[in-house]
């Protein structure tokens, strides 16, 4: 980095910001197969925090593709900068009081861990969304899965790139057999148990 460039610290701290939102910030961050639900639980659980009167933003992967990563492919070490790229947006949505969601593949645990390794114990919350690949296909709407089985698409996680499931989530739902609801209200309770919303 450039010795020229120099950290300027805020004066209004994350703790005021959380103060004046009424709950503390952090990052829930959505992981798992194509069609897992990732993004449908991601925005079900935003709503619910919403309600709460919570501030929130969900940060999807193809919306990030659009804008900030649109300069990005999906060879290996293009998707670690998508990453990347992602917890330092989600790292600064921390320092400003809100609660970032991300639903993200993040196949990976490296750069899961990476983000982890931004923000301080307990702000990361990885949330495991477990459905089996052949619901997936199944959910495929975009008809992904079909043209990675017929080599039009190099790299597809799942079928010719591998996925790390992580091995100790804050939280693991079963989105490939569990009703969007019950998904959702057991991230709530999480956050309830854990003091992060309030009261």
């Amino acid at each position: 980095m450039d010795k020229n460039i120099v950290w300027h610290n805020a004066v209004v701290k994350r703790e005021d910001r959380e103060k004046l939102n009424g709950h503390k910030s952090f990052i829930l961050w959505f992981t798992g197969l194509s069609g897992a639900g990732k993004s449908t639980l991601a925005h079900r659980v935003e709503e619910m925090l919403f309600e709460l009167g919570c501030r929130t933003f969900v940060f999807d992967g193809d919306n990030i593709r659009h804008g900030l990563c649109s300069d990005l492919g999906f060879g290996s070490e293009h998707r670690q900068e998508n990453i990347r790229r992602v917890g330092e947006l989600s790292k600064l949505f921390v320092e400003a009081g809100m609660i970032a969601l991300t639903a993200f593949i993040s196949p990976f645990r490296s750069d899961r861990a990476l983000v982890r390794s931004l923000v301080a114990p307990g702000d990361f919350i990885e949330i495991y969304c477990n459905a089996p690949i052949t619901v997936c296909e199944d959910r495929d709407v975009k008809g992904l899965y079909k043209k990675a089985r017929d080599g039009q698409i190099a790299d597809f996680t799942g079928i010719t790139s591998p996925y790390e499931a992580p091995e100790n989530p804050e939280i693991s739902v079963n989105t490939g057999t569990d009703s969007l609801e019950n998904c959702a209200a057991a991230v709530i309770q999480y956050l309830r148990d854990q003091g992060k919303l309030p009261s």
